[in-house]
């Protein structure tokens, strides 16, 4: 197959001379008795190259060029009626058949990149900011401690503040983005906590007010969940589900590591203000670039795509508004809470977020007193387990999709990665539980490896929602997560209070978590499914 394209640099200009034959082309075809030319004459003929040369086998010598450039027609052709120069590409195109090639430079880069992947790229780019700024605190704790006097309770006040406003915006958040849409509802939440948190510094020194804006931060990261959940349960098909889902919240594991890394040197260089400011301003850089994608896009989501390639089109702010009013009570809460397996999905969430939570929380002073690690090593300790996460939580997707796509029920799919989930963690911790006599950094690699494979949770639990209801996906995630944030609030404090008692770090921070492990896999193995269920028709 010959294939030739005609691009800008290979216009040309050719005198209209009966008497003489131009070669244009090194081949055996010439040009014979036309000319081409950009400008009008009266000894010449305007021609229009739109598209590429269509590909032809065994072209003949001196075969007519017309005959092989199907691209090419002339002007004085046309209807005078329809002589403008969009008529004439429209009419060149339809003539041809062929697609458009000509003057589109294709920029930005992205362009051309399917909608879906575009939003699902930005989401997790969301979730990013979104545990930076949850982890800035934890290392700006220490100098704002020592500033404004607070004690160890006083700080402990502070940091669980967090969680109350996250525990409080689940169920919201949910029923906000099932009526609004996932995208609006992702918007609205990360401004809200990007402004909180960038306003934290002028509020440090008003304990109300600094609480009042760690709730806001909490309740801004308390909706994207359920929002993320919505628009990956509407706009991405069933066989990418579990790569989309793991690529979004995988962004929270690079936040933590992300947030970790550029915390300490601001703080040293720029002092703890300059954490809040600059994390802030990337969540309100973020959603300015999420509205032009969104405007950017919105004819591109009306085309008519494949049924594999459905693209989420949300509702119009007027439906949505109309539909405010009694959306609330057409939500089938009776017909939930009627079926095991969102119980199931209750208690699993609480019982991951349990040692997920206390974890995140207690693991850099458990390194630091127990381990006898210094404070720098105890810090970059702390990096490891969410830096493995990133490359576990790939792997478990790959494996899910490709389970689905060979047959593997979609159920016994999430019970298989949940299970991972739930028993790497467990086993790791009693490993470090028992005195084995392991070294330090052998302990620390044993737990970063549990932690790490509880990651697998991405391509069980947070995929059963979708699965069940794309529907009510997210009011789903939103009650499951409500419950989750419970660890958050009660946990923390709980493992606190077992260390002053017990004097144990294996009785105060890992076999709570081993207990909701164990009993977790077990109500999981029993009740999950995947099964698509119709709550609106359940009595």
């Amino acid at each position: 197959m010959a294939n030739l394209t005609l691009k800008a640099k290979s216009f040309c200009s050719l005198s209209h001379n009966t008497n003489t034959q131009t070669s244009v082309f090194k081949t055996t075809t010439s040009f014979k008795n036309n000319s081409l030319n950009f400008l009008h004459s009266g000894n010449s003929l305007k021609f229009r190259v739109w598209c590429g040369v269509k590909e032809k086998e065994n072209v003949k010598e001196g075969e007519r060029v017309p005959d092989v450039l199907a691209g090419l027609k002339k002007a004085d052709e046309l209807d005078p009626k329809r002589g403008s120069s969009l008529d004439f590409e429209q009419r060149l195109g339809d003539d041809s058949g062929s697609s458009e090639v000509g003057f589109d430079w294709k920029w930005p880069p992205w362009k051309n990149i399917p909608l879906r992947y575009k939003l699902i790229g930005t989401t997790s780019l969301a979730f990013v900011i979104c545990n930076m700024d949850k982890v800035n605190l934890s290392v700006a704790i220490i100098p704002m401690s020592h500033q404004f006097g607070w004690n160890a309770s006083t700080a402990g006040l502070v940091q669980s503040s967090f969680f109350w406003g996250y525990a409080l915006s689940q169920l919201p958040g949910g029923w906000l983005a099932k009526i609004f849409g996932g995208r609006k509802v992702l918007q609205i939440g990360v401004l809200t906590w990007s402004v909180a948190t960038a306003l934290l510094p002028f509020l440090a020194g008003y304990m109300p007010g600094f609480v009042l804006s760690r709730v806001l931060v909490g309740i801004g990261e308390g909706v994207s969940p359920s929002a993320a959940t919505d628009l990956i349960a509407r706009s991405i098909p069933l066989e990418e589900r579990s790569r989309a889902v793991a690529f979004v919240f995988g962004g929270l594991s690079v936040g933590s590591v992300t947030g970790l890394l550029l915390a300490p040197p601001l703080i040293q260089n720029f002092g703890w203000a300059s954490v809040f400011y600059i994390f802030g301003f990337l969540g309100v850089a973020w959603f300015l670039g999420f509205q032009y994608l969104e405007e950017g896009q919105a004819s591109f989501a009306a085309k008519p795509t494949s049924r594999s390639q459905t693209i989420y089109s949300e509702k119009s702010s007027s439906n949505a508004l109309a539909e405010l009013g009694g959306s609330l009570k057409d939500v089938p809460w009776k017909a939930f809470f009627q079926t095991p397996a969102v119980w199931a999905m209750i208690y699993a969430h609480f019982c991951g977020s349990w040692g997920h939570y206390t974890c995140l929380s207690w693991l850099p002073s458990y390194f630091s007193e127990e381990l006898s690690l210094n404070l720098t090593e105890a810090a970059w300790v702390s990096i490891l387990p969410p830096l493995a996460s990133v490359f576990v939580t790939s792997i478990a997707a790959q494996l899910a999709d490709k389970l689905i796509s060979n047959g593997v029920e979609i159920t016994t799919v999430r019970k298989i990665c949940q299970t991972i989930a739930f028993l790497s963690p467990a086993l790791c911790m009693t490993l470090s539980s028992v005195d084995l006599g392991l070294p330090p950094w052998e302990i620390v690699g044993i737990l970063t490896a549990g932690l790490a494979l509880s990651s697998f949770a991405l391509s069980g639990l947070y995929c059963t929602h979708q699965d069940m209801s794309p529907e009510y996906a997210s009011i789903l995630l939103g009650i499951t997560n409500t419950v989750g944030a419970i660890p958050g609030i009660v946990g923390i404090p709980l493992t606190g209070y077992l260390l002053d008692t017990t004097h144990s770090w294996s009785i105060a921070l890992f076999v709570p978590s081993i207990f909701f492990y164990l009993t977790g896999t077990i109500v999981w193995l029993a009740f999950a499914s995947s099964k698509p269920t119709n709550f609106s028709n359940t009595d």
